[in-house]
């Protein structure tokens, strides 16, 4: 028996960690990791700090191979997502199959939470259901980048008694949802906030939040939209890459 544990490692900043967490990094004796190339060796090097930082045992190890990429630039965006969840899922059985013994237990570090916007547990699923010898899972629920943005910027995800949607930003571009007002919104390569910046909203946006890299603003939309366009390709020019999210609300606080 093979067990794997998909553990989420939150949004960037080692305290994040659950004791749930550290206690499932305890239990590992092999990390894989997935190398994405020298612009994103940050997002390694964290992931072997928390696990010299919380793991008490010596003896685990990592096991590297390169990540996949996605076809940029393609019309059909879900079928380019599920080709790339394919190629990963031939690296995670390959890693699987090679470099975990009968009776090991693997991990996944993922960022943030793996039930938000992250294809390791429904890849893990399908090896998992197709493997010839047994292999179970458990899925460690960790603190998302959105959850850190709200705490950075000491506001709530909804107003008093209304829902909140979270969503691409390729689904904002369609408009802001009606009987809403309240929008968290991830995925944005685009700078679509832009779009509503002629309507009375408030946005709290955050790059890299929970990092040593982490900037943070916030004010009326029509009042900081192009300081963020700035911002954020500053950023992504000076780090190769960028992670960021935030939150539009209507200042009537109405639909």
């Amino acid at each position: 028996m093979k067990t794997l544990l998909i553990i989420g490692i939150g949004a960037g900043d080692p305290d994040y960690l659950t004791v749930q967490a550290i206690k499932a990094l305890n239990r590992a004796d092999v990390f894989f990791l997935m190398d994405k190339g020298a612009a994103k060796d940050s997002l390694i090097d964290l992931r072997k700090h928390i696990c010299e930082r919380f793991i008490e045992t010596p003896g685990y190890r990592f096991v590297e191979a390169p990540c996949p990429e996605r076809a940029r630039g393609v019309a059909d965006y879900r079928a380019s997502v599920v080709d790339l969840n394919q190629d990963k899922q031939q690296v995670f059985e390959r890693m699987i199959g090679e470099d975990l013994a009968d009776g090991e237990v693997g991990a996944f570090l993922v960022w943030g939470d793996p039930a938000l916007y992250d294809s390791t547990l429904r890849i893990v699923e399908t090896i998992v259901a197709n493997s010839a010898e047994p292999i179970v899972y458990e899925v460690i629920p960790g603190i998302t980048s959105l959850q850190a943005l709200a705490a950075k910027h000491r506001v709530c995800f909804n107003s008093i008694g209304q829902p909140f949607q979270v969503t691409p930003a390729r689904r904002l571009a369609e408009g802001f949802p009606e009987q809403l007002d309240s929008v968290l919104v991830m995925l944005d390569a685009q700078d679509t906030y832009r779009l509503f910046a002629e309507q009375d909203m408030d946005i709290y946006w955050g790059a890299y939040v929970g990092t040593a890299d982490e900037v943070l603003i916030a004010g009326r939309l029509s009042e900081v939209a192009e300081t963020i366009q700035r911002t954020r390709a500053a950023l992504r020019e000076q780090h190769g890459w960028i992670m960021d999210s935030y939150l539009l609300r209507r200042r009537d606080g109405q639909s």
